[in-house]
């Protein structure tokens, strides 16, 4: 059976997303059965961030969250998360989000909420010279080059639509040239409801692809046989601007340093008319492997 892709794949993230609440501080969610061996690191963050958000006023929005990844997840048994109201003022609310399984810790973040503010207003410029999401490959382009190479992406169900400029990081060892930057193309791949906290975390999961790739850009390098195998050891993502997590939007990722077999990663996020939206910063485990 293909794996689920376009508004199949999105109701389906919805459905993960979509968590069960106990109580006022107890929630629990799910992860899609697709035969991993671990939860997806964007997926524990995301819901994480449902849970917080679900305990928030909602006019107050995510404005930024900090998460550590602290083992790993297994993906067939329910993870329960617990939220704890560090403070709610006049203008931010402060949660922590704990995800557990097993009764230990998974992951747990620091996320903050605000109400609108006017201010003051500026962001850096948008890459130039970018080709446009239409003008790249898509996923299913780079699975159909390389399919051995491409096993898990191919299971997969794919509710983002991922769209690299340039060479994805799990393509054959030398097939990879060094380059400063990576860059991709990024959407929901089909309609989200209007809540803004929905397109916070379908953002938030939609961060942790490609990241770290821009580690191993910069040396060439590839994941898998012959390259590097890693994990996102935290994770921190800012959200600037309102938007739509199911519009296109330029994920500008670079490396600024590795060292102690760690990779520092960060990333802008911009849509198609320029706008900064969002930045992460992740810091990843990598090791070399055998071919």
């Amino acid at each position: 059976m293909p794996p689920l892709s376009g508004q199949a794949a999105v109701d389906q993230l919805l459905e993960i997303l979509d968590l069960e609440q106990r109580d006022d501080a107890t929630f629990v969610g799910q992860s899609p059965q697709t035969g991993a061996q671990r939860v997806f690191g964007g997926q524990a963050a995301a819901q994480a961030l449902v849970a917080a958000g679900r305990t928030v006023e909602p006019d107050r929005t995510v404005h930024s969250l900090h998460g550590y990844f602290v083992r790993t997840g297994d993906p067939t048994q329910p993870i329960e998360f617990q939220v704890e109201t560090i403070r709610d003022g006049r203008s931010f609310s402060v949660r922590r989000s704990t995800a557990q399984q097993h009764g230990k810790t998974i992951f747990f973040m620091s996320a903050s909420f605000q109400v609108h503010e006017e201010g003051l207003d500026h962001h850096a410029p948008a890459p130039t010279g970018v080709p446009g999401p239409e003008e790249v490959p898509s996923i299913a382009d780079w699975i159909t080059r390389y399919p051995s190479r491409a096993k898990s992406f191919a299971a997969a169900p794919r509710a983002v639509d991922l769209r690299y400029v340039g060479t994805p990081g799990w393509v054959p060892p030398g097939d990879r040239a060094p380059r400063e930057q990576q860059r991709a193309w990024m959407r929901i791949d089909g309609k989200l409801p209007d809540d803004p906290l929905v397109h916070a975390c379908a953002l938030t999961y939609a961060s942790d692809l490609a990241l770290l790739d821009s580690v191993l850009n910069v040396h060439g390098e590839v994941w898998g046989p012959g390259g590097i195998i890693g994990a996102s050891l935290d994770h921190a993502l800012w959200f600037h601007r309102p938007f739509r997590a199911d519009e296109w939007f330029l994920y500008d990722c670079e490396s600024p340093s590795a060292s102690g077999a760690r990779g520092l990663a960060t990333g802008r996020m911009f849509t198609r008319d320029g706008r900064h939206i969002a930045s992460a910063v992740q810091e990843g485990l990598l090791r070399r492997v055998g071919g």
